[in-house]
């Protein structure tokens, strides 16, 4: 028994002295490993504490237009210009043992950990401002291990090489605080109005609180979780012993103003275009706010300087000064889906919404070439003919009525070719060619055409009033104007990172998604509305216009009560402008109503100034042109006083030649044979006569 016990005894030593071998093995490698960090970290000396760049905008040759509001660059501050109070505050809510560690707080770290553990998720953090502020220098925010060897590493070289007040100053000149503004000096800017210098102890506490979640604890955000939170902070103020207790309160007590603006905007060239391609890293490219701000991004854009300017410029001397009328004006290249231009209204700097890419407004009679493209699939054809007069439909309940009106209540009151319907805007032929293919075919057209906005089963559809974008219209024309290519809105081209690497670049591909021969025919009955020869109980939309074009135009002009449209294109742009008041109130006076056209051809005209003239080409095939009479869509005989060539999709032009002309001494022009009963959209609608 007692030989036993000596062998466990022995036993027992031995397996202790070797758990003590490996011990101080494992601790001799781990002061190796540590030294070996901290050596490496000497030899590779104090890393550069560059402060963030400015992301760089350039129009699409290259011209610099725009650089991100980089408040590192443009306010950083010595730490003895910044508040007292602000430097206390912050480092006792993020930090309170800062000036005694080594840039890692192993208690709290320890405390985080077990806090964690006990809640059975991470309710607790442990990052010291150095840390923090290594992270800061850092473009890559991912969770990734790799990220916070790296993050702990630079923490390391950042202790080693520089003071706790370089430290401190250089975390408090690049937090974030939220709405734009990095560091403190443009936190105070931003939120009272003030230097940093000029802070109060309840002004500090209060801004010392928001970076933990600006879009939580911003007092302009929530007041209510922004004083909790400056209440958390005072206290620990006091508790740190850097302000007594009776201080705190009356700082809890003190009412505060916030101001809520950069006292330094600086709008630069088309800050409409600029805030649409920074909304599209965000969402397209998914980059995050603070890389977008200060990644040293350089992103490179679709925007046209020249015509940039041009459409500030027709939108500035057409409007009237003292008119209420807003805009949105959207121009691509219908090729590609390239924004040339874009205006989302007369002044970003009072009103920074976007009405070219955020409003929803009724598009009117710019619905109708969708509609009519439809139609052309139904058997519709430019010269099919319906009756223009007052009408009353009687809806699917069979008690409902619907009575749309013309404009200024004239009516033909006789047959209208579909071209000239179009030409002249006449929503009788409209609402009849809407209801006798369904409310589902235009929904499923608009679709197709790229429009996103929620459309409504009803009659008035065919008139525009469920709301669209300005740039959706605008990418829905440039289908008709590509001959039936998708495109999207494109306002990037490429976007490379701070190390000049491509981490973007643009491959629209087209696709195509409408019968070209059908696109060409809708795009030439698009150009009747520039057309005298298709004036009839009403002039052509564009009447007023045609004067002052010097090339082939196709487009639509539209209007409802609170809303005036005029899209126009050539083969190489397309050009949408809205115009009307943001609160819905009624254009009443003429000049107003006529606003959107007048941009339109003055910018198309001097934007394409010196470009080739282009034609519209009709495709190769699918297509058929030849002369008829305007008035009720049959093939001219050399008798009839107006004669327009006109394109139809092959295999339905008209057969019929005019007899309204002849003189009946001569001989009629032979005609082929044709059936004189009623086609089928006449029957259907001899009902709504």
């Amino acid at each position: 028994m007692e030989v036993m016990t000596n062998h466990g005894f022995r036993k027992t030593i031995k397996y202790l002295r070797a758990f003590i071998i490996i011990s101080l093995l494992g601790f001799g490698c781990m002061m190796i490993v540590f030294l070996g960090i901290l050596g490496y970290a000497k030899i590779l000396g104090a890393p550069p504490l560059a402060v963030p760049q400015s992301t760089l905008f350039f129009a699409s040759d290259g011209t610099l237009i725009g650089e991100s509001n980089s408040g590192q660059k443009r306010y950083w501050v010595p730490l003895e210009e910044i508040s007292p109070d602000l430097i206390n505050a912050t480092v006792s809510i993020e930090d309170k043992n800062f000036y005694e560690h080594s840039g890692f707080d192993y208690k709290r770290i320890v405390g985080a950990i077990l806090a964690d553990i006990k809640a059975g998720a991470k309710v607790q953090g442990a990052s010291t401002i150095t840390q923090q502020y290594a992270r800061n220098l850092f473009l890559e925010h991912d969770k990734t291990w790799s990220r916070k060897l790296h993050e702990a590493f630079y923490a390391i070289r950042i202790e080693m090489n520089y003071s706790k007040e370089e430290i401190l100053e250089g975390y408090l000149n690049t937090i974030y605080y939220g709405n734009g503004a990095y560091g403190v000096q443009a936190a105070s800017q931003f939120y009272y109005g003030k230097n940093a210098s000029e802070l109060s102890l309840s002004e500090s506490a209060m801004l010392a609180g928001v970076p933990k979640g600006p879009s939580y604890y911003s007092p302009l955000e929530s007041l209510e979780n922004a004083t909790k939170r400056q209440g958390i902070i005072l206290n620990a103020m006091a508790e740190n012993g850097y302000i007594k207790k009776e201080t705190a309160q009356k700082a809890k007590e003190t009412p505060l103003t916030f101001v809520g603006e950069h006292p330094h905007k600086r709008v630069e060239a088309a800050p409409y275009f600029q805030d649409a391609v920074k909304n599209a890293l965000k969402n397209q490219l998914e980059l995050d706010d603070r890389t977008i701000a200060l990644g040293g991004l350089k992103v490179y854009t679709t925007l046209d300087l020249k015509q940039q300017q041009e459409a500030e410029k027709q939108i500035q001397e057409t409007i009237a000064s003292e008119s209420e009328i807003q805009v949105g004006f959207i121009a691509m290249d219908p090729k590609n889906g390239y924004v040339k231009a874009m205006v989302g209204g007369r002044n970003y700097e009072q009103s920074p919404f976007n009405r070219a890419v955020q409003a929803v407004r009724q598009p009117g009679s710019t619905i109708k070439p969708i509609l009519y493209y439809a139609a052309l699939s139904s058997g519709f054809t430019p010269s099919s003919t319906m009756r223009s007069e007052l009408t009353t439909f009687k809806l699917d309940d069979g008690k409902t009525e619907y009575s749309p009106h013309n404009f200024n209540n004239k009516y033909a009151g006789g047959e209208i070719t579909l071209a000239q319907a179009l030409a002249v805007s006449d929503n009788i032929y409209a609402v009849k060619t809407h209801l006798f293919m369904g409310a589902e075919t235009l929904i499923k057209n608009v679709k197709k055409f790229g429009i996103s906005t929620k459309m409504d089963k009803v009659p008035s559809l065919a008139l525009g009033t469920s709301g669209v974008r300005v740039i959706d219209m605008a990418n829905a024309y440039s289908l008709f104007a590509n001959g039936g290519k998708k495109v999207t809105p494109t306002l990037i081209t490429r976007v490379e990172d701070y190390n000049g690497d491509v981490i973007f670049e643009s491959n629209n591909e087209p696709e195509k998604v409408l019968d070209p021969a059908k696109a060409f025919v809708m795009t030439h009955m698009m150009t009747g509305m520039f057309d005298k020869k298709l004036n009839g109980y009403a002039k052509v939309t564009g009447n007023s216009l045609i004067d002052e074009i010097t090339r082939p135009y196709a487009g639509k002009s539209g209007s409802t009560e609170t809303d005036s449209w005029m899209i126009g294109y050539t083969p190489q742009l397309v050009t949408a402008v809205w115009a009307g008041h943001d609160v819905g109130k009624p254009i009443t006076l003429t000049a107003e109503k006529s606003y959107a056209k007048r941009i339109w051809v003055n910018f198309m005209e001097e934007s394409l100034e010196g470009k080739p003239v282009k034609a519209f080409t009709p495709p190769k095939e699918g297509v058929v042109g030849v002369y008829v009479n305007p008035e009720n869509g049959k093939l001219a005989s050399k008798d009839c006083p107006v004669r327009r060539f006109t394109y139809f999709v092959a295999g339905t032009e008209p057969t019929e030649y005019c007899t309204d002309h002849l003189d009946h001494k001569k001989d009629k022009p032979k005609e082929k044979k044709q059936e004189t009963k009623d086609p089928w959209y006449k029957k259907i609608f001899n009902w709504g006569a």
